[in-house]
């Protein structure tokens, strides 16, 4: 990948991310919280989201770890105040769902439209590549890592006290999911499940 390939998937991935964190916000008030709203998070602007280790550091150590051939990153997580939610240990699931699951939706729709598309073309490859990355993000957030999304739906299923232990990994989690990328866990565990789901999208 080449700087100009960076730039251009930096920015469908900005456009993801943001997809990606307004539904967290969004089903979070929703369900009662306005934490989001007031903070100015509810919206798909990617100004709004960028976060400045996630958001540039990590995609630009992926780029030069892998060489050009992959990147990914994190937005600003949104602010969710748990004690403001109807009902916070079960809205936590929702609201951590929220954001994969609107990245397979766009995945989704994108792969629809692809279909009247003329191969090849500009627009066809850039949807094409936004398809990929919104898989990517979506099934790679729902790893129970703290914190990722897939560990807010943990923590919400586990018993109180137990979900408050392992809520407390959170603080080293950059470290740990850089260690599961450097051990090669992604290509093992996120990989096949991209694909499997690339298939079903016909591409």
């Amino acid at each position: 990948m080449n700087i100009a390939g960076l730039l251009i998937s930096f920015g469908l991935l900005l456009v993801a991310m943001s997809i990606h964190e307004f539904s967290h916000g969004w089903v979070a008030y929703k369900l009662g919280d306005t934490t989001a709203k007031y903070q100015g998070r509810l919206t798909i602007n990617p100004l709004a989201h960028i976060d400045p280790v996630g958001t540039i550091l990590l995609p630009l150590f992926l780029f030069i770890v892998t060489r050009g051939q992959f990147v990914f990153g994190a937005a600003k997580p949104v602010p969710i105040n748990y004690w403001a939610l109807k009902n916070p240990k079960r809205d936590m699931i929702w609201i951590g769902l929220a954001g994969p699951l609107s990245n397979i939706l766009s995945a989704i729709v994108c792969s629809q439209i692809l279909k009247f598309i003329p191969h090849l073309s500009i627009l066809s490859v850039l949807l094409t590549n936004f398809i990929f990355i919104n898989v990517i993000l979506g099934v790679f957030n729902l790893i129970p890592i703290p914190p990722l999304d897939g560990s807010r739906i943990v923590m919400g299923i586990l018993p109180a006290e137990i979900a408050k232990g392992y809520a407390g990994l959170e603080r080293f989690g950059f470290i740990i999911i850089m260690i599961f990328i450097a051990l090669g866990l992604f290509n093992i565990v996120v990989w096949p499940i991209v694909n499997s789901i690339i298939v079903m999208l016909g591409l």
